[in-house]
């Protein structure tokens, strides 16, 4: 049987970090996880191709060689999917649908023959059993949560690694807080599952063999869920990072109480990990209890940033406007919180209602519901889809004034600078060959190219060396970063 899996294009939004990828010199972020996992699920003497539409394009002939098309998409590839599902319609292909965007709007794509909703592992054998057998059912839905001691590893021969600027890996699923706009627990529960630290070692070893060399982002909805089982992972991970001369280097989610875990924290910089990133959400304390959000309430929040920042850790932060518990200075008070601790990577988003959430439950039972979400929550037209309790338009252009000052040049080159004064890495990362080439092309785009912006980043260049030469890969991983953002979100940006 010939399988064909599809990944559609992710739209332009702040984690898909287009216009990075001209510096690194690569054509997508990260590979598709989730699809080279099901293709490795399916029996071996099948047939399997993947075409990654962030990386390559998908022609007739693709779609007529296949006897059926996987399509595994989230809700922000929506529109990419929608083209997709009209191609393989008009050229009369079969297809299956999974992942988040068919398990949240089934409805919408009525001509999908079959779907995969929930959880693969608990559907796919019957599933391939249907499919060989020629009588697929229309709809494969999962009840419960698998264990993961199964997962295989992901099908890595179907895709050229070197296109993606990191890979993924995956250790557990699951988060055990209860946040109300959240929809992890609804796809993936509150009890951590997790697999076994030889299976994750065995995925590391796979990427190795393969002549993988740099980031690997740990894909976990919060990595230290179950902190016992984490340090057991993570002492494995030191000894075998120790074994080989290329270190990875390693970021993921996780949550707040992390700076409350000494242990926990020395043990993530000797393996690797350099950032993370933690849903810190808002500065307003009243925000924070609407949404449930009561591990951010344990402790200063500047406080927890500073001591990750301290144990070699960088913190990217999760950001959210629209509670409606927000006070009307909220959009200053994000930006002088950002700013203050040195939160480089901020992802601001405005409050969106996912189905399945308490939110959207509570806003339906209030009845002030207003469009389904467009999955990116930087999407000033497909976010806030529900009545909100501050000025809708006030929200709206508060946000955009706060994205526009934390990613203007000089806002962005203070806040490198305010993490640098708390950062301590602890772990040595490998130079690759890669990086070296990136750090040319960064001179090209950002200290040449980039007119309005290249005297803050030949400033910065200089102070790091000068005083915090053991961070500067680390700051020029962030002048790369911010190249995309002042794209995305700044107003004085060229060529955007």
């Amino acid at each position: 049987m010939n399988i064909l899996l599809v990944y559609p294009k992710v739209a332009e939004t702040f984690w898909s970090f287009k216009h990075s990828l001209r510096v690194v010199g690569r054509k997508a972020a990260f590979p598709p996880l989730g699809a080279l996992t099901v293709a490795a699920m399916l029996p071996r003497i099948w047939q399997k191709k993947l075409v990654d539409l962030n990386v390559g394009r998908l022609e007739d002939e693709d779609l007529l060689w296949a006897d059926y098309v996987f399509i595994s998409a989230m809700v922000a590839q929506k529109e990419s999917t929608a083209r997709v599902v009209e191609r393989c319609t008009r050229l009369g292909v079969k297809m299956i649908g999974g992942g988040p965007l068919f398990n949240t709007y089934p409805e919408d794509f009525a001509s999908v023959q079959h779907m995969v909703l929930g959880e693969a592992e608990l559907v796919m054998e019957r599933l391939v059993r249907d499919m060989e057998r020629g009588r697929p059912e229309r709809t494969y839905k999962a009840s419960g949560f698998p264990s993961l001691d199964t997962v295989p590893i992901p099908d890595w021969d179907l895709i050229n690694l070197n296109d993606y600027a990191a890979m993924s890996i995956q250790f557990s699923r699951g988060c055990p807080f209860n946040c109300e706009f959240c929809d992890i627990i609804v796809m993936n529960g509150r009890v951590p599952r997790l697999k076994r630290s030889e299976q994750v070692l065995a995925e590391l070893d796979a990427l190795y063999v393969r002549g993988w060399r740099g980031s690997v982002f740990i894909v976990d909805d919060n990595f230290i869920g179950n902190k016992e089982k984490v340090k057991e992972l993570l002492r494995s991970l030191v000894a075998w990072q120790k074994e080989r001369r290329h270190r990875f280097n390693f970021f993921t989610e996780a949550s707040v109480n992390l700076a409350e875990d000494p242990e926990l924290m020395t043990l993530m910089a000797m393996a690797g990990f350099n950032k993370v990133f933690l849903g810190i959400e808002t500065p307003s304390e009243e925000s924070l209890r609407e949404c449930g959000k009561a591990q951010n309430l344990r402790r200063n929040l500047s406080e927890s940033v500073s001591i990750i920042h301290n144990n070699g850790m960088a913190v990217m932060g999760g950001f959210i406007i629209g509670f409606d518990n927000d006070p009307p200075d909220i959009f200053q008070r994000q930006v002088n919180f950002i700013q203050k601790n040195g939160i480089v990577t901020a992802m601001i988003g405005l409050l969106t209602a996912i189905p399945g959430t308490r939110l959207y439950s509570r806003l339906q039972d209030e009845g002030r519901m207003l469009f389904k979400p467009s999955g990116d929550n930087t999407d000033v037209g497909g976010t806030l889809n529900f009545v909100t309790k501050m000025d809708r338009a006030t929200i709206i252009n508060g946000y955009q004034w706060v994205m526009n000052n934390i990613y203007s040049p000089e806002m962005y080159y203070h806040r490198i600078l305010a993490f640098l004064r708390h950062y301590r890495p602890l772990a040595k990362m490998s130079l690759e060959k890669n990086d070296i080439l990136t750090f040319g092309r960064s001179l090209w785009y950002l200290g040449l190219r980039e007119t309005t912006s290249r005297n803050y980043y030949w400033k910065l260049l200089q102070k790091t060396f000068h005083r915090y030469r053991g961070a500067f890969g680390d700051v020029v991983t962030m002048a790369i970063y911010g190249y995309h953002f002042r794209k995305l979100f700044w107003s004085g940006a060229n060529d955007k």
